[in-house]
């Protein structure tokens, strides 16, 4: 029984490797982590380790299918856009669908000027992390400079 190998699968407008596991491949989709990755598998009855590759295009239409429903079929925490601010449900974006909605938060942030918009706006670091020696993004390297003769 030969089956066929694809070396690239495209699902969802990104590349999968064929050599790689499905669970891993998948995190590679915007919005599907390895935990929702896991359960997709896992409801589909899809061996985590099997390789992208030798899936059936039955196999990853159904794969196709489950992230696109993702909101119907899972429970709320496994969504990534949870009580949304304009909608107020919880909703599961993917691609650059989630790409856009994000940058949007972050544009609101800063036209309230709150805290995090402040913090974003100055291109510091936005969740409490430490300052004082770590985040600084400068072009000239920083530290001991030899004295001029």
């Amino acid at each position: 029984m030969s089956k066929e190998f694809n070396v690239v699968v495209r699902i969802l407008d990104t590349d999968l490797k064929g050599e790689n596991v499905v669970v891993e491949e998948l995190t590679k989709i915007k919005g599907v982590g390895p935990t929702l990755a896991r359960a997709i598998l896992h409801r589909l009855g899809i061996p985590i380790n099997r390789r992208v590759g030798e899936l059936s295009q039955e196999e990853l239409d159904r794969i196709v299918d489950e992230i696109r429903n993702i909101e119907s079929r899972y429970p709320p925490y496994l969504l990534n856009r949870r009580f949304d601010r304009e909608t107020g449900e919880d909703r599961h974006l993917i691609g650059s669908e989630l790409e856009f909605t994000v940058s949007r938060d972050i544009e609101f942030e800063k036209s309230i000027k709150s805290w995090r918009g402040i913090r974003h706006r100055l291109g510091l670091k936005v969740r409490g992390q430490r300052t004082r020696t770590t985040g600084r993004k400068s072009k000239v390297p920083v530290g001991v400079r030899r004295k001029k003769k």
